[in-house]
């Protein structure tokens, strides 16, 4: 069976459209970037240390916990931070979701992997289908503030603003996907997305890569 890609932006829905894929097709196996990345950090001893080296012990606490709010403001000022956590953690991501997608691919389940950078990992090669979920501008702003409205991530404007420029232009990811999902009304729109895509890879002959 088939490995497909999900991506798109920050706050576009991705974690929500896979829901409802999961709920169409609750033998397929998902992968999230995101929960990979949060195990690394609080996990993983090398990763621990390698942050702790690139950007201050300080970033933890005496518990051991991560200060991500701390982080999030480091790599939003500097370029080059965000550079170094990324290939602090992405290689390793990368390898997590590969070893899977090769391994469901003699399966007779769907592999889907949830991974927000994606094209700027060069991770569509390792996909028969990529899926973009998008959504209008104004939209993606608004959920994104929404989102981290309380507590220590509680972020400004400018703050959101800046991660969403910190990302490939959705455009750009549009235009190289082979299906673009639209976010902009609801769930239920977005389940009939899904219905009809996983109807379309019901009738296709898949080809181990």
């Amino acid at each position: 069976m088939p490995a497909i890609g999900i991506t798109g932006g920050i706050s576009t829905g991705k974690s929500t459209f896979c829901r409802c894929l999961l709920a169409l097709l609750p033998d397929a196996k998902f992968f999230d970037a995101d929960k990979a990345a949060r195990v690394l950090t609080e996990a993983d001893a090398e990763v621990r240390a390698r942050i702790r080296e690139t950007f201050g012990p300080e970033l933890y606490s005496e518990a051991g916990d991560l200060n991500r709010a701390g982080l999030r403001a480091i790599i939003l000022k500097d370029a080059t931070k965000r550079v170094a956590l990324e290939q602090i953690l992405h290689p390793r991501i990368r390898s997590q979701w590969s070893a899977e997608a090769k391994r469901y691919r003699n399966s007779s389940q769907f592999f889907f992997a949830d991974i927000p950078l994606l094209y700027e990992t060069g991770g569509e090669t390792l996909c028969d289908r990529v899926i973009v979920v998008a959504c209008a501008p104004a939209i993606q702003l608004q959920r994104l503030l929404a989102r981290r409205s309380s507590g220590r991530s509680a972020l400004t404007e400018g703050e959101a603003m800046s991660m969403i420029q910190a990302q490939m232009p959705l455009e750009e990811k549009i235009n190289r996907a082979d299906h673009v999902i639209w976010n902009n009304d609801g769930e239920s729109l977005l389940s009939e997305q899904a219905l009809d895509v996983v109807n379309l890879w019901r009738t296709k002959s898949w080809k181990a890569k």
